[in-house]
């Protein structure tokens, strides 16, 4: 259902030059790749296996997928990143979409601090852990020497340019009313995206943001003062760990309307596909046409019809943002009348390109004080194509967690309990094995847990104590039975 998340193409990462395994190699048997599993940072696998039932078409599609995408995976093909959950989502229907929300439970408690919360109030739907809450208010994208800051310039420079009457916004409290984050844009009330193994709730009617179109038709109400705008700004979502999921990313919407009375939903398009391929072209030096850009037809509820741009880079086809028409619902719940005002949006995710731009090999390093990382990026690396010149790698730390699973666990909460624990010092957890005991009917995961600090050497010591601090959360508050 979303639009510019952060999952993309590891490969376009020399491992060699990074001094990092691309990021999407997390099972070391290819057979493993076609068990439902949770994974990679170079496009996402399926949806997690605790949101799919082992009967039906959600389990069978799942599966397919997953095969599917191992076959890719060897191949070297990008399109793996058609097997996104929400690609996954799409694929199901409102049908399978009510069946996963059945099998999905709430997230595992937490308890809000004290006081409000950027002035909204916690109530028992509270989710957000605290190391998610640090992130909050950090402004990333309001430094000019921070590869996200630069980049989000990069992006408004060419808008500027492009179109002088341009709004820009990026200060917009990040969290908003589900109202806002979800029914204005169509996302119906059962869907999996609304779920608390999904989303950080403040209380029940408020959520962290969890990307920039919740503040679209704000800004869209305000028309004809405001014919076009870009917003950015942090988002958030439970996801797994690897090199590039991080629960806290940042995202920019766009939006342009027209007078329908005058432009055509054909000349709409038109508008569309050209000013982002100049933007494609803006922000990786390269020249529009077939051999460089190509458009796939897609499906966001926010738009109709939907596409979907591809740059060919690095040789090889990588995804770069999606968008499309605006549908005629959500200009009405702007209070837009379709027949009068119509126009485009467009999302994209700033880690994923600013990871391609600046060879930035791993998605931690954005949240980090680093100075071995911080000075190497200055207002005009953007120009300069500065890379990334990556520093000592420490020897990492591997623990394992094998476990008979409670009925509808979700993978999400333990990887929150792993955040909790470790933080930052958690490179990535693969799940390793999957099996389902033939007479009991239970099943089992086996998950390898990778702790590397990006700062200094983890002793084995320091790393077992977060290990059995997991371990302990894991049997009392999920209910897991650990073997």
């Amino acid at each position: 259902w979303e639009w510019g998340s952060p999952p993309f193409l590891a490969s376009h990462f020399d491992p060699a030059m990074s001094g990092l395994p691309a990021a999407f190699i997390v099972v070391p048997n290819a057979a493993n790749f076609a068990r439902p599993r949770q994974g990679p940072g170079g496009g996402h696998s399926p949806v997690p296996p605790s949101s799919w039932g082992s009967q039906g078409i959600a389990g069978a599609m799942f599966a397919s997928a997953a095969i599917i995408r191992a076959a890719a995976l060897r191949q070297g093909k990008r399109r793996s990143a058609a097997f996104a959950p929400a690609a996954m989502r799409r694929l199901l229907g409102p049908s399978g979409q009510k069946e996963l929300m059945a099998t999905r439970r709430f997230a595992a408690k937490v308890t809000p601090p004290p006081g409000d919360f950027l002035g909204t109030a916690p109530d028992d739907k509270y989710n957000v852990p605290i190391g998610v809450r640090e992130k909050v208010g950090k402004n990333l994208l309001l430094n000019p020497k921070h590869p996200l800051g630069i980049l989000w310039k990069a992006v408004q420079d060419y808008f500027a340019q492009q179109d002088p009457d341009c709004k820009f916004f990026d200060q917009e409290v990040p969290i908003v009313s589900t109202v806002d984050c979800f029914d204005k844009l169509r996302v119906p009330p059962d869907h999996i995206s609304r779920s608390p193994s999904d989303t950080y709730y403040v209380n029940a009617d408020m959520v962290l943001r969890t990307h920039t179109s919740a503040h679209q038709c704000k800004y869209m109400a305000q028309y004809p003062e405001i014919k076009s705008f870009l917003c950015a700004g942090d988002v958030y979502r439970r996801d797994e760990i690897d090199a590039s999921h991080y629960p806290a990313f940042h995202q920019c919407e766009g939006v342009r309307l027209f007078d329908a009375t005058k432009v055509s939903k054909e000349e709409v398009m038109e508008d569309l596909k050209k000013t982002l391929e100049g933007l494609a072209a803006h922000l990786f030096s390269l020249k529009t046409g077939e051999d460089t850009m190509r458009w796939l037809d897609e499906y966001f509820p926010f738009t109709d019809p939907s596409v979907e741009l591809e740059i060919f880079y690095n040789q090889d086809w990588m995804e770069v943002l999606g968008c499309g028409v605006i549908h005629h619902d959500v200009l009405r719940n702007a209070g837009l009348d379709p027949e009068k005002v119509h126009g485009w949006a467009f999302g994209l995710g700033l880690e994923r390109l600013a990871m391609v731009l600046f060879s930035i090999p791993d998605i931690r390093l954005f949240w980090s004080d680093d100075e071995r990382f911080s000075k190497q990026f200055a207002d005009d690396s953007f120009e300069k194509k500065v890379k990334f010149k990556p520093f000592s790698k420490y020897p990492p730390v591997m623990k394992d967690i094998s476990m008979w699973l409670p009925e509808n666990f979700s993978d999400n909460d333990l990887f929150e309990m792993i955040r909790d624990a470790g933080g930052d010092q958690v490179e990535k957890v693969d799940l390793c094995d999957e099996f389902t005991h033939p007479k009991t009917n239970r099943t089992s995961k086996m998950f390898r847990v990778t702790w590397r600090d990006m700062s200094r050497t983890l002793t084995n010591e320091e790393v077992n104590a977060k290990h059995e601090q997991v371990l302990g959360r894991l049997v009392d508050e999920l209910k897991v039975e650990l073997r």
